[in-house]
């Protein structure tokens, strides 16, 4: 059922399974509250908050450069502008973004119809990694990016304790007396990660800007504008997301 709703452009499955579970769900009239569950898309009159969903809808792949001050979440209790608000696509199908980048910080986001491929590109089996550009406040000295690289403790509020970061990669790009300019290399996606891994060892984040998902490289766009993938990028990002890390 999750995966029916997926390709009709509902939501992520991850999205479409919290649907069913919230009771919004109808198949031929019956409320679907339990997962698993199955329908067919052609002969069964699937409903999501009594709206018929139809049949799936052509996969839009939109390359975003997200700028600072806007959300990436199509639901903002606080009316703030969206990801969303950028994107004035032919078709008005409407896109969801993959993963999360906070309202402070910039860079490539992917909005996609494609729930599936969103799934395996947000979900830790698959090891997708994020490249970003960090600068931060004072000077970053060899032993604390060692420990960032091996691992930092977070809290984890859902899970009710904290756990390690995953290992990630660290390159040095510049660094003077009051700010440093790294890249780091993530394979899991926490919030606001990047920002509390650098509290932990005393310094903040200025700015912070994603340059990579997966394959997926941010060129040849400014804050505020996007375009469709290339059929040789969606290509590579398919293949990624069919690999497991």
């Amino acid at each position: 059922m999750h995966k029916v709703l997926a390709e009709a452009g509902v939501g992520s499955r991850r999205a479409c399974e919290t649907l069913i579970e919230s009771g919004v769900v109808a198949v031929n009239g019956h409320l679907i509250t339990t997962l698993p569950a199955w329908a067919d898309p052609v002969r069964d009159r699937i409903t999501v908050n009594g709206r018929r969903i139809r049949g799936p809808e052509p996969h839009v792949y939109i390359m975003l450069f997200k700028p600072r001050g806007v959300v990436s979440t199509n639901d903002d209790p606080q009316g703030r502008r969206r990801a969303i608000d950028l994107v004035d696509h032919p078709l008005r199908t409407r896109l969801y973004p993959v993963g999360r980048l906070d309202v402070d910080s910039s860079g490539l986001l992917l909005l996609t119809n494609d729930g599936e491929l969103a799934n395996r590109l947000t979900h830790p089996r698959y090891g997708i990694h994020k490249t970003y550009e960090v600068t931060i406040d004072g000077t970053v000295d060899e032993e604390e990016l060692g420990r960032l690289s091996a691992g930092v403790f977070l809290p984890d509020r859902q899970r009710g304790r904290g756990r390690r970061t995953v290992r990630s990669k660290m390159t040095m790009l510049k660094r003077d007396r009051d700010r440093t300019r790294v890249r780091m290399e993530l394979r899991e996606g926490r919030n606001r990660q990047i920002r509390r891994m650098m509290l932990r060892v005393g310094h903040k984040v200025r700015k912070l800007r994603r340059i990579e998902l997966g394959p997926l490289k941010l060129k040849g766009l400014r804050p505020g504008q996007w375009r469709e993938l290339l059929p040789a990028e969606l290509t590579a990002l398919r293949r990624s997301a069919a690999r497991r890390g």
